[in-house]
């Protein structure tokens, strides 16, 4: 049986990656989108089903909403030993995204713990939920050219710069639970770490929602995400 320890970055995250080597210090967390390419963000509540080896699947709800002048993308996964949630706020501007505040919380058969980044941490570099949302966009708006590697930097629940390298490799038909769509697909790995790899299948039109999410590593897929449901609030 693996290690319980394990299990928690996949539930906090709902993907299974290990943290990145720092780097130098990256550009400013406003990741910017072409003029006239940027997409426009929708509320969605959506869920999803998680399988992890070696663990007994779990559930994950995720939830873009719109307050006021700003947006909170959270998402909260569990199962019955452990269970865990994020949450990020962040303003959609003209020229990105810029990031207000982030909070996660699990616990593990009855243990646990909660972390934050203020508004102060936050000037440089995205929490993992805005760069998420951000990631989405630059792809569907054509930020990062077909077959073209981009970077971006986000920090980690606890404030740790973490990098991923991306390209996009562009739509495929995804049949789902959910239904049927024209993925737009977006293969990731940190810089360091290649057999890791992560492969988003991105929504075509609603940015920061994932259709499914597969983590590689060492040549074999170690867990999926795959949408379940989706709801979209008149």
């Amino acid at each position: 049986m693996p290690d319980l320890r394990r299990l928690l970055p996949a539930l906090l995250l709902c993907l299974p990656l290990a943290p990145a080597a720092a780097e130098a210090p990256g550009p400013a967390q406003r990741l910017t989108i072409q003029a006239g390419e940027a997409i426009t963000p929708r509320p969605f509540a959506a869920r999803y089903r998680l399988e992890v080896e070696g663990w007994p699947g779990a559930d994950v709800a995720h939830r873009l909403t719109r307050e006021g002048d700003h947006w909170q993308s959270r998402m909260d996964a569990g199962i019955r030993i452990a269970h865990g949630n994020e949450r990020s706020r962040f303003r959609v501007e003209e020229d990105g995204v810029r990031a207000l505040h982030y909070a996660s919380g699990y616990t593990l058969l009855g243990v646990g713990n909660t972390y934050r980044l203020e508004a102060d941490a936050l000037t440089t570099l995205p929490d993992r939920q805005t760069a998420l949302f951000s990631l989405s966009r630059r792809a569907l708006g054509g930020d990062c050219a077909a077959g073209e590697t981009c970077r971006i930097r986000y920090l980690d629940h606890k404030g740790r710069e973490e990098v991923l390298d991306f390209r996009v490799l562009g739509p495929e038909p995804l049949s789902l639970p959910a239904g049927t769509f024209e993925a737009l697909t977006v293969e990731a790995s940190e810089p360091d770490e290649p057999d890791r790899r992560l492969v988003f299948r991105f929504h075509p039109t609603l940015p920061g929602l994932l259709l499914a999410v597969d983590y590689h590593r060492g040549g074999e897929r170690r867990s999926r995400l795959a949408l379940s449901e989706l709801s979209l609030p008149e």
